[in-house]
């Protein structure tokens, strides 16, 4: 995750935190790219016909971020895991519209070959997927928010490592099992 260095996202996170308006500011202009990067990534798994483009899911996250009253995030990549987050949710919530407009119209889920193939087209799976990531919270909250980061937001392993505070071999692990349990749960019985 290249960028800005860590301290400087921290001081801003701690200067929004005790009120400093003007942190706000500089906080978006310091984490813009990363958050344009994510973005990117986020949206290599929609339909080709998305109405939401990276820069609206950049503008849409970032006032959901800075919108609560609440700063909890503690360091850069603390941030970003939780901006990967609020993106995840922001393009669930625009798959649940596009189905919602498109009731009816729907046949059977297809077999799934590979889950990360054939999110793009198929926004009842974004809806799916976002569902079982939901259970696999509850049975393993790591294991769910390595999923979101290295699939979602395209976090490399040690930057994965880094934010959750464990080791690279860890991350592995968790994501070999998460992707095995996700992958049983989409296929069809």
């Amino acid at each position: 995750m290249g960028g800005p260095p860590d301290d400087q996202i921290t001081l801003l996170l701690r200067s929004m935190r005790q009120g400093n308006v003007l942190a706000r500011t500089q906080l978006a202009a310091a984490v813009y790219p990363e958050l344009k990067r994510i973005a990117a990534k986020h949206m290599q798994h929609e339909r080709p016909d998305h109405t939401l483009q990276p820069t609206a899911l950049v503008h849409e996250a970032f006032v959901k971020l800075v919108g609560t009253n609440e700063w909890l995030m503690e360091n850069r990549g603390h941030f970003f895991a939780v901006a990967s987050q609020v993106m995840r949710q922001i393009l669930v919530d625009h798959a649940r519209q596009h189905l919602s407009l498109k009731r009816g119209s729907g046949g059977p889920l297809a077999e799934i070959q590979e889950w990360q193939a054939v999110t793009s087209d198929r926004p009842e799976l974004v809806i799916d997927i976002d569902r079982l990531l939901s259970r696999l919270e509850v049975i393993d909250e790591r294991q769910a928010q390595v999923v979101v980061m290295r699939y979602f937001a395209g976090f490399a392993e040690d930057e994965i490592a880094a934010a959750l505070s464990i080791s690279v071999r860890t991350v592995k692990r968790d994501w070999s099992m998460a992707r095995a349990w996700l992958l049983k749960e989409l296929t069809p019985r």
